[in-house]
């Protein structure tokens, strides 16, 4: 795995994968502006790092750091869900009436030390391969990989990535994936 520990800032950091409630939904990359847009202005509102993230077709991904001291992640996300769902409702697209675009919860991971933050980082920047977007995580348009890349990173490789909140057969003394 590539080295990221140059990219940590001080705070909690936090995994994050939020989606659509419709499964088959392409509304966030058909709407990539806003939901880019939604992220601004919840930076703006309660300051947050975006250290990586990916959006794909129905669901994205994130690792955020917080300021020292805060864990607020839920106003951020709400913040993020609302203003994307205004957007949406502002845009004149179906089914965005009522607001309810997103699931209610979000998956979170609290990320420990700098292994798990590279293994993330690079499950994220391969998410789009994972699901067939893509035969290489660089062709994915929709993904900070593009502003690792030009930090000097390797592109990571598309085999499979194993989540920290994944057992990892090496850990258990099993033969390594």
């Amino acid at each position: 795995m590539t080295d990221y520990r140059d990219n940590r800032v001080p705070g909690g950091t936090f995994f994050f994968t939020v989606r659509l409630i419709d499964r088959g939904s392409a509304l966030l990359t058909e709407h990539i502006s806003a939901f880019g847009e939604a992220m601004r202005l919840a930076r703006v509102r309660k300051p947050f790092h975006l250290d990586a993230w990916v959006v794909l077709p129905n669901h994205a991904h994130t690792i955020w750091t917080l300021p020292p001291g805060d864990h607020d992640c839920s106003s951020r996300w709400r913040a993020v869900k609302i203003a994307f769902s205004k957007a949406l409702r502002k845009a004149g697209v179906p089914d965005s009436s009522d607001g309810a675009v997103w699931e209610r919860h979000y998956r979170h991971f609290r990320v420990g030390d700098d292994a798990d933050y590279a293994a993330l980082v690079d499950y994220v920047h391969t998410d789009a391969v994972r699901h067939g977007h893509c035969e290489a995580p660089g062709q994915w348009p929709w993904s900070s990989l593009h502003r690792f890349l030009s930090a000097g990173h390797r592109e990571p490789d598309a085999e499979l990535v194993v989540p920290p909140w994944v057992a990892r057969p090496q850990e258990l003394g099993l033969a390594s994936l």
